[in-house]
């Protein structure tokens, strides 16, 4: 972190001693006052529910400008990683700090392909479960699981055992997911194939059997790698604040990324191109495009429970620049399958333009965010809707991991520990029983 010259002065009308506060300058986005030391210097706290205007930690990885509408990966665009990356170059980048050049992509991806396979006794850990649990419940049982198979990188203090957890989470991750979605459909497990790609393994997986050849399909395999690159990272979110507070104590890393899995179900934040799906059935069934007028006067309606899903988001005030990527992804993916007359797709199009000349919705800033398409792209190629936020854990995974790694490597890491503003009763007695 580099000081800035200026410090922020806290002073108290009660006349008590002013505080001077470091103030320290990141290379994008605004300055931080530094409030470490604010407790021992005044015994008191900050109040920000939410951390609305709390930055956690430092960091490199990823930064977002919400005002603008601009992710970047290590400095890198989203836009130009999804263009002209694959998945596994934007998980070196994440991990490592760079692109990879040739001879390191032909190294990590033979290293992630022959890490693929899960141990055997997983199908039996699988038997546990109803056939008709939620996909998010398996993972979150899956992924623990993983500390139970590999105890030879449980170690988060050891580079080399964090390493080894890394690639064996990014490469298993698609074998479980396709695990758990044959578990629940009843269908026979498919074994990773190291002659295809790491979308291209995940969609075999996922859609072959044993009856007869699954062919990939070129266009739905870089619609799905590019699915995984705008979900690779997103800064400081919920499920990434999960795992870093997670890994503070200790854990090991596949116990984090458990947590992490956790916190992705939520319908606030994984769980959200679910519910943006879900809700554009329900205007389907009430009439389709014909209804979208009246769908939107129910949004509007303060006591109606009706929400607008798939717009606007926490941070960006803009349009979120992966739903741009994604409307083209789904497009491409429409047109491959046959289904440029979808009726959902173009029931989502008419209600993004409406949504986007209104002025409650333009005053308010709610733009479509990614996943108000990622939905619509999964469900062309076949993915079940419970199954769209494990794709989402998956790709989410080396974000998470390269968190992780960065704050165990921070000389300033400590177990996270937020305060709190008590409002409950004061100390008292305990009276006996025949007096309460």
């Amino acid at each position: 972190m580099k000081a800035s010259d200026t410090k922020a002065t806290l002073s108290f009308s009660n006349g008590g001693q002013p505080v001077d506060l470091p103030i320290y300058k990141g290379t994008l986005g605004p300055d931080v006052i530094d409030i470490r030391k604010l407790y021992a210097q005044t015994g008191m706290f900050t109040y920000d529910p939410g951390f609305m205007s709390t930055a956690s930690c430092e960091s490199a990885i990823t930064y977002i400008d919400g005002d603008k509408g601009e992710l970047l990966y290590r400095g890198y665009p989203i836009e130009q990683l999804a263009t002209n990356c694959d998945f596994l170059e934007t998980c070196h980048l994440l991990l490592y700090g760079e692109l990879p050049n040739a001879g390191q992509k032909a190294k990590f991806t033979d290293t992630v392909t022959h890490h693929t396979m899960v141990n055997e006794q997983m199908q039996f850990f699988l038997r546990g479960f109803r056939r008709d649990a939620h996909p998010m419940a398996i993972m979150t049982g899956l992924v623990g699981a993983l500390s139970a198979f590999y105890h030879d990188s449980t170690d988060i203090t050891n580079p080399k055992h964090r390493e080894i957890a890394a690639v064996r989470l990014i490469a298993k991750m698609p074998t479980l997911v396709a695990m758990a979605y044959k578990y629940t459909v009843g269908q026979p497990y498919m074994y990773p194939r190291n002659d295809l790609s790491y979308a291209g393994n995940f969609l075999h997986m996922m859609f072959a059997t044993p009856c007869e050849e699954y062919k990939v399909s070129p266009v739905l395999e870089r619609a799905l790698d590019r699915i995984f690159i705008l979900h690779a990272d997103h800064e400081q979110n919920a499920s990434t604040s999960t795992v870093r507070l997670c890994g503070s104590s200790g854990t090991n890393p596949f116990a984090a990324i458990a947590a992490g899995v956790a916190c992705l179900w939520g319908p606030a934040h994984g769980g959200a191109n679910e519910a943006a799906l879900n809700m554009l059935y329900d205007i389907q069934k009430a009439g389709g495009v014909d209804k979208i007028g009246e769908f939107i006067k129910q949004v509007k309606d303060k006591n109606s429970n009706v929400k607008l899903m798939g717009f606007g988001h926490r941070v960006y005030k803009n349009y979120d620049p992966r739903a741009k990527l994604m409307q083209e992804t789904c497009r491409e993916v429409l047109g491959e399958l046959g289904l440029e007359n979808d009726p959902l797709f173009k029931l989502a199009m008419a209600l993004e333009k409406i949504a986007l000349e209104d002025e409650y919705f333009v005053s308010r800033k709610l733009y479509p965010n990614v996943d108000f398409y990622s939905g619509i792209v999964q469900r062309a190629i076949g993915i079940p809707v419970p199954l769209f936020t494990a794709i989402f854990a998956l790709a989410r995974t080396v974000g998470w991991i390269a968190q992780l790694n960065e704050m165990i490597g921070d000389p300033d890491y400590k177990i996270g520990r937020p305060r709190q503003l008590f409002e409950g009763s004061p100390k008292r007695d305990v009276k006996p029983i025949s007096a309460r």
